[in-house]
């Protein structure tokens, strides 16, 4: 028992310190502007779980060693593309808007898992996740680094509720979109330069 609640502790404060002024808690606060917070906070425990899950069983199967860099480059281009749509916006007649109303949930929730699912491969959590994975077992590591990744965007979502109601919504979504081409330039140039 004493192991499982080393790694549980470690793979938990590694990955909130480790998340901390990460670009996806940025994502996490311009998310939590457009979305409800609950919505937020389960797409990105869904996304990070999954992630995870992978990130432990790398670990256990190859240990540190793994190839992030296509990943990472992936991920990049995938944000340019999240911050093309994001500044274009859904333009959305009253019929669309209605029929949508019913399926806000499901559809932002989906929109959040994706963008969190892209946004951590690659990420210095997931990689830090592999690391605690190589010295712990995973299924604490797992646990851990999960509820560390949500601890850790959920002070970004409170903090994305609240300047979501005093900001304009076109300023919301530059600044959305600012964030995610500043994210995928950054991790295309990463994945560029180590594969150079």
């Amino acid at each position: 028992m004493t192991g499982f609640v080393a790694g549980l502790v470690v793979s938990t404060v590694a990955i909130f310190i480790a998340e901390m002024g990460d670009k996806t808690q940025l994502v996490a606060m311009s998310l939590a502007t457009r979305y409800r917070a609950l919505t937020v906070i389960l797409g990105i425990t869904a996304a990070t779980a999954v992630v995870h899950l992978g990130s432990v069983f790398i670990a256990e199967a190859l240990g540190a060693a793994i190839p992030t860099d296509w990943l990472t480059l992936a991920a990049g281009l995938a944000f340019l593309f999240f911050g093309a749509w994001t500044l274009h916006g859904d333009e959305m007649n009253d019929k669309d808007e209605a029929r949508a109303s019913s399926r806000r949930i499901r559809s932002g929730f989906m929109t959040v898992a994706l963008v969190f699912f892209v946004a951590e491969l690659g990420d210095k959590t997931m990689l830090a996740t592999i690391t605690v994975g190589t010295q712990h077992h995973w299924f604490p590591v797992w646990i851990g680094s999960t509820v560390g990744m949500v601890a850790a965007d959920a002070i970004a979502i409170a903090l994305g509720a609240v300047l979501g109601k005093k900001l304009p919504e076109k300023a919301i979504r530059i600044g959305a979109a600012v964030l995610f081409f500043v994210a995928g330039a950054v991790m295309l140039a990463q994945g560029t330069f180590a594969l150079t």
